[in-house]
């Protein structure tokens, strides 16, 4: 597991029964696998994480990890009230052959630090797997400080964050506090670019669920230093990763994979898919976007 590249936080897909549909979910995954990425993120936010039972969650990883076949890691996401069925989850994912978690903290209780570090701590000490720690204070109302990452790490397999805070300025830290020891991913689709620039690792994103392939140039380009290219492409992008911070990013972005046919608009209850007025500014975002879609094979990535 190397936390490094851009990993799609993949969307989940349902059928008109609400059920999962893994033919359409595999077309995805076969999509951002053609394109280049370097791992899958599973049951995430953007996967609706909220809405699947333990054993959708489960059916997920064991299709996923089987559909790749080795050619990348699996990495599963981690979101519960109790340490105890935390645990009970990243059994699971071991179980079924995830090769990292993304862990975020307790879920509705706003936890403090030392609670907060022990959270963490126990599910690392349970398993063996690669930890990524999520910290994401705006959406969720816990922020990871760097004095709680220092103690954090005396876990060896903690091994990156997920860096959310809005602040560019805190990649730097991260970096200056631990070096190469914490890999960092971005995980802000509208500051991702900055992100890197700055010495993120990696790139956690979103409207690479329907943009696969203009995510990892915008990637391979800045790491080769060819910044301006990078940022060519980055410009035309802005408008559809905006739709990532939004409420509605679920929304959003199932709609960009249905227009691109890689997904469906179905979203679970209580999430409804967009309508009207909403609809229509959104899809015309998509619309210019695609319009306008950058030619590729001008670049040398």
């Amino acid at each position: 597991m190397e936390w490094k590249g851009v990993m799609p936080a993949i969307t989940t897909k349902f059928d008109t029964h609400n059920q999962l549909d893994l033919d359409l979910f595999n077309k995805n995954l076969s999509f951002q696998m053609d394109s280049g990425v370097d791992a899958i993120v599973l049951a995430g936010s953007l996967g609706e994480a909220s809405t699947l039972t333990q054993d959708e969650k489960n059916i997920l990883t064991k299709n996923t990890v089987q559909y790749v076949n080795d050619k990348m890691p699996v990495v599963v996401n981690i979101a519960e009230q109790s340490t105890r069925q935390a645990i009970k989850c990243v059994e699971d994912a071991e179980k079924f052959g995830a090769k990292g978690l993304m862990v975020l903290p307790p879920m509705r209780y706003k936890s403090g630090r030392n609670e907060t570090v022990d959270f963490f701590k126990s599910i690392a000490n349970s398993t063996s797997l690669p930890i990524m720690i999520y910290n994401n204070p705006v959406d969720y109302g816990i922020e990871v400080t760097l004095g709680m990452f220092d103690e954090l790490l005396k876990c060896d397999n903690i091994k990156a964050v997920k860096e959310s805070t809005r602040d560019i300025s805190n990649v730097t830290r991260l970096r200056n506090s631990f070096g190469s020891r914490l890999k960092i991913m971005t995980g802000v689709d509208t500051i991702a670019l900055e992100s890197l620039l700055m010495g993120a690792d990696g790139w956690i994103a979103g409207l690479v669920c329907a943009f696969p392939m203009e995510t990892v140039a915008i990637y391979k380009l800045q790491e080769k230093g060819k910044v301006k290219e990078a940022i060519e492409i980055y410009r035309w992008f802005l408008p559809l990763l905006e739709l990532d911070i939004n409420p509605k990013l679920v929304q959003n972005i199932k709609l960009a994979e249905s227009i691109l046919k890689i997904g469906s608009e179905y979203v679970r209850l209580p999430r409804k898919p967009l309508s009207g007025k909403e609809r229509e500014n959104v899809l015309n975002i998509i619309n210019i976007g695609i319009k306008n879609r950058p030619d590729l094979s001008n670049y040398n990535y």
